[in-house]
């Protein structure tokens, strides 16, 4: 029998199989499941995928997408006509009729957190070995709760500690007072850590963070109460700014400079390359609303952030006529193809009803992508950069099998 197969032998010629071929492997036998999920062939696997995206000449790369409370796995090609292909979805194969609904995804180095749609879970899953683990609160989890994923830097890539960083600062109306949590969970040491912040600046909840190395960036203000009792500096002294959070230090870093300033317009952050932030800018009000602006960053650590000049800016009255949204407007680019894929709903139309992918890029470039309807409003379409890793999750309990279906 094929399953028979020497193991070295096995994981030569299953190594050089594409990535959306691992599920057909790993249900042929148990056997060979185990051996696609350990770490030896997951580095192997990796390798030949990187040589295979090479002779692609980076014509194609994989994203993550959030549509309906469902994560999938995209293919992106931007070769002659652009085009995005669904991959992969998210199932439990432990119970066919778990179907996990998530609400917000984030990414680091090929992990993902994810939180459940009730809010009331959370998870970190490596969608390229399969493995998940499932975080229990310390207390319990908040609507307003913002959420990061990102690692402890250590001298050896293998001994990665991930932390997840929670935290809030609103007024909540159930219980009518201002709550302010900063809290990290590691997930070596399984346990909870409260973090002593008293922010003078504030994160919108659905500004999502971006993880770089580790670190995580968000687009940040000054505190709306400070600007109230007329302490809030010039705009030119950075009324709103860039907040990284070091997971390595455990502390947030000074406040960094954006090439522009924006009090009510659409901002959202995106990685390029995994080692550097671009950020998108589109002003509120028309007719500036019409123009989208783009940078990417030269050098970006926690404690200082350079830009480099205008990767793109399209004047969008010809092709939507209308602002993407903040909880809208995740978007990301390639630098070679001088493209950014921004997503949004269908909101040109009287009535709304579809996910859409808005392909932009320079000389009135344009071109729109569906991605299925828009059921529920509350669950806008989301996209972060995937780069598969072979990086393990370490467990407190025996592991739920959850993977990705093809």
């Amino acid at each position: 029998m094929i399953s028979d197969l020497p193991r070295d032998l096995a994981e030569e010629v299953l190594s050089m199989l594409p990535m959306t071929s691992l599920r057909g492997v790993r249900f042929t036998c148990k056997k060979w499941n185990n051996l696609t999920k350990n770490r030896s062939f997951t580095k192997k696997h990796n390798r030949e995928a990187k040589v295979a995206a090479k002779n692609k000449q980076r014509t194609e790369f994989q994203v993550v997408m959030l549509l309906e409370y469902k994560v999938y796995l995209f293919r992106v090609n931007l070769l002659c006509d652009p085009s995005l292909e669904r991959i992969g979805k998210l199932v439990s194969l432990g119970d066919a009729t778990d179907r996990v609904d998530i609400s917000k995804i984030f990414h680091c180095d090929g992990v993902l957190l994810c939180v459940t749609k009730d809010r009331a879970r959370l998870v970190v899953w490596n969608p390229y070995t399969g493995q998940t683990r499932w975080i229990q609160p310390r207390n319990s989890y908040n609507r307003y709760d913002r959420y990061a994923l990102g690692y402890e830097r250590k001298k050896s890539y293998s001994l990665r500690d991930y932390k997840v960083l929670r935290f809030m600062d609103d007024y909540d109306s159930r219980v009518k007072q201002r709550i302010t949590e900063f809290e990290i969970y590691s997930l070596d040491s399984d346990s909870w850590k409260v973090v002593h912040v008293n922010p003078d600046w504030e994160v919108e909840n659905f500004q999502r963070g971006v993880t770089l190395k580790g670190n995580t960036y968000w687009y940040a203000r000054e505190k709306v109460s400070i600007v109230a009792q007329g302490r809030a500096r010039d705009i030119s002294d950075q009324r709103d700014f860039l907040l990284c959070f070091d997971f390595t230090t455990e502390r947030f870093g000074p406040r960094l400079p954006l090439p522009f300033h924006s009090f009510g317009n659409t901002v959202t952050l995106s990685s390029v390359r995994e080692d550097q932030l671009a950020v998108l800018y589109q002003k509120a009000g028309a007719p500036a609303s019409y123009t989208l602006k783009i940078w990417i960053s030269s050098k970006v650590e926690p404690n200082a952030v350079s830009w480099n000049k205008l990767f793109l800016a399209v004047d969008m009255k010809p092709f939507t006529g209308f602002q993407f949204l903040n909880f809208g407007g995740s978007f990301f680019v390639d630098e070679r193809k001088k493209v950014a894929v921004v997503l949004d709903i269908d909101r040109g139309k009287s009535c709304p009803t579809r996910n859409t992918a808005y392909f932009i890029g320079e000389k009135g470039y344009f071109k729109k992508v569906d991605l299925g309807g828009s059921v529920d409003g509350h669950c806008w379409p989301l996209v972060c950069s995937y780069v598969p890793s072979s990086v393990q999750i370490k467990q407190a309990t025996p592991p739920e099998d959850h993977t990705l279906i093809y």
